[in-house]
């Protein structure tokens, strides 16, 4: 599975399962993963080419960040181990972000389905000490379910040295139940009264492993991201007045690692967004077009928190373009 879009695209050859350089001069820490945020949600959407959708889905996404140690500026080839063995394991969404950090624009790569290895290359330097973001989205049949049980049990090894790795799993709407082993060891809840369930784990080694049982009730047969497209969609059925807001929010350190500036739940709809759009779009049109939906993602959740009227909200809207 390709997707062809706007290249993002380092020439020395980078290996994060066991760090290598086409040039023997070169230190393994020229570039190192700083950051690596994962993303485990349950039921949240299908594949976009989904034709069984009578087994739960199962979305995971990796948003990294990696760091250029140097001097100087590189360029090369980045190479991250995905599980391509797991049960009707598919790519969903892969990119990375612009020099800014504000955009997200999808890149072309390969993957090696037999020794389950995704590449790309990007098309700019990084330069000494700059940050470069990326996000792999890939879904899988991993949840086990049992009537109205269901069950998972993730793992995720460490292909590299991290300095710090953010796990998060995302309770799934109209769910119960919902259970973790071990505990987490923060909980959260966004404007949705969506359940979020954190563990960090700081300076993990390449090769270390962290396992996680999971395991709720849930009869719904719709998606998170259906039902939160419809809840969207009441938005203008509603009031800043009445609209109802938690009283627990998002910590920063979340909003800055897993979507670079927007609430965490603007980028999972964004996510959802940017993967049921046209394929047929060109580079050009589809990093202006991301830009747009990234922006009336974050007024849908202004509007439900209350931060603007329902009569800003349509203002700003028709500025964008209309709904």
């Amino acid at each position: 599975m390709k997707k062809i879009s706007v290249l993002w695209t380092l020439t020395l050859c980078f290996f994060l399962a066991m760090p290598a350089f086409t040039k023997a001069e070169e230190s393994e820490n020229s570039l190192k993963m700083e950051e690596l945020t994962i993303q485990v949600l349950p039921e949240y959407s299908y594949h976009p080419k989904a034709k069984d959708k009578n087994q739960p889905p199962l979305l995971i996404g990796y948003h990294g960040s990696l760091i250029n140690n140097t001097d100087k500026a590189l360029k090369g080839k980045i190479e991250i181990p995905l599980p391509t063995k797991e049960k009707n394991f598919q790519l969903g969404y892969v990119a990375d972000y612009s020099t800014d950090l504000r955009e997200m624009n999808e890149i072309e790569y390969e993957l090696d389905q037999k020794q389950g290895i995704i590449s790309w290359e990007t098309s700019r330097e990084i330069e000494p000490q700059e940050v470069y973001k990326f996000v792999i989205e890939y879904y899988t049949d991993g949840i086990e379910v049992s009537k109205e049980q269901k069950t998972l049990e993730y793992s995720f090894k460490s292909f590299a040295d991290i300095g710090l790795v953010n796990l998060i799993f995302v309770e799934p709407l109209k769910s119960d139940s919902f259970k973790l082993e071990p505990a987490a060891e923060t909980h959260q809840k966004n404007t949705y009264n969506m359940d979020m369930f954190l563990y960090q784990i700081k300076g993990m080694k390449s090769g270390d492993e962290k396992k996680v049982k999971l395991a709720y009730e849930r009869s719904d047969d719709r998606t998170t991201a259906e039902i939160l497209e419809e809840m969207a969609g009441e938005t203008g059925q509603k009031t800043a007045a009445t609209t109802k807001k938690n009283e627990e929010k998002i910590p920063t350190w979340l909003i800055v690692s897993v979507v670079g500036g927007t609430t965490a739940l603007a980028g999972i709809l964004l996510f959802f967004i940017l993967k049921t759009r046209s394929k047929k779009t060109k580079p050009a049109e589809k990093a202006k077009e991301n830009n747009t939906e990234m922006k009336k993602a974050k007024l849908r959740q202004m509007v439900m928190d209350g931060q603007i009227t329902e009569e800003e909200y349509k203002e700003l809207l028709n500025k964008l373009g209309g709904n």
